[in-house]
């Protein structure tokens, strides 16, 4: 077995009775086992209390985005033993967890899944304007990069798992927040939000803007890019782009923020370049030391978007004053 999986089932082990865990769906390998993809939920179930959703492995290849969101999830099952204050933020918050989304796909050390496709060009939406070649979602063959999948087609078994517990803990609730970790080339950390498919801005830019505001404010000297994924390139088929575009027909009245943590592979291979020679050196911290070190470096962000959907309230624009935050996300990100 995956010793990310099994690692993930111990944490589960551990946080009984504070955590509810389920399998969502059972992924076959070829020539492999069954390998099951688990969401895991702790605090406030109350339908009125806001949440946010912690997702990593959806590239196979990326095990950093794995490691990252387990680490966070055994911070919080290590201090639920002794944290009051902790226990008292739960009764505010519900947090969901995803680590493994794609086990199949870090089975075989591949960014898509076992059939070949690539889970963030999976879902259905179409770029409306053009994507860079091969990059941006390709329907060509399965054994090139990026593959879609056939057209027409349901999405893969472990897209939709992610999207039915997103549907499921996210969407219902009057605010939440997700936030999907990945690696990639760069020597910048990339927080991203919606969307990728078009350059047009989101109708919940001022929200947004208003997150970034207090982000900024407890975190002045903090290490990321903040920035629509369309600053960089549009893509086919982001299931963010989907969840939201779902969000938007089916609640229209509630807020949903999806964010993607594209942490800069580049800072890892610069100090040692010998990574390169590496399929999974590529996308991850092979230096035992520098691995902990990218644990801690995101755990601040993780804590502070647990704590500012609890308090959303004080702190999202009311609305005589999105007209204006938006105007300014919209000189501040697309001026």
């Amino acid at each position: 077995m995956l010793s990310e999986l099994q690692a993930l089932e111990r944490i589960i082990e551990q946080g009984a009775p504070h955590l509810q865990a389920r399998v969502v769906r059972q992924v076959q390998v070829p020539a492999g086992p069954s390998l099951p993809i688990h969401a895991i939920t702790l605090g406030n179930p109350a339908p009125g209390v806001p949440a946010v959703g912690f997702f990593g492995g959806v590239h196979g290849l990326e095990r950093i985005g794995t490691e990252v969101v387990m680490a966070y999830l055994q911070s919080m099952v290590t201090r639920l033993r002794w944290d009051a204050t902790l226990h008292q933020q739960l009764e505010q918050v519900r947090l969901v967890f995803m680590p493994i989304v794609n086990p199949g796909g870090m089975w075989s050390s591949t960014r898509a899944n076992p059939r070949g496709v690539d889970l963030m060009r999976n879902a259905p939406v179409d770029a409306m304007d053009r994507v860079p070649p091969w990059v941006g979602g390709q329907r060509v063959s399965a054994g090139l990069p990026w593959y879609r999948g056939r057209a027409g087609e349901p999405m893969e078994e472990e897209s939709q798992a992610l999207c039915e517990v997103v549907e499921a803990e996210l969407l219902p609730r009057a605010f939440s927040l997700a936030l999907d970790c990945h690696s990639g080339f760069g020597v910048k950390d990339r927080l991203w939000f919606p969307f990728a498919h078009t350059r047009k801005p989101i109708p919940h830019l001022a929200e947004l803007h208003a997150l970034q505001e207090i982000f900024l404010q407890a975190h002045s000297h903090h290490p990321y890019v903040i920035e629509p994924q369309s600053a960089q390139y549009l893509a086919h088929g982001d299931l963010w782009d989907h969840l939201y575009l779902q969000a938007c027909r089916r609640v229209p009245t509630h807020t949903f923020l999806p964010l993607t943590l594209e942490m800069g592979s580049w800072l890892w291979i610069k100090k040692n370049p010998r990574q390169l020679f590496s399929r999974w050196g590529i996308f991850n911290p092979l230096i035992d030391h520098r691995q902990q070190r990218v644990l801690r470096r995101h755990m601040a962000l993780f804590d502070f978007l647990a704590r500012a959907a609890g308090s959303h309230a004080r702190w999202a624009p009311a609305p005589g004053e999105r007209a204006q935050r938006r105007a300014d996300a919209l000189s501040a990100w697309y001026g």
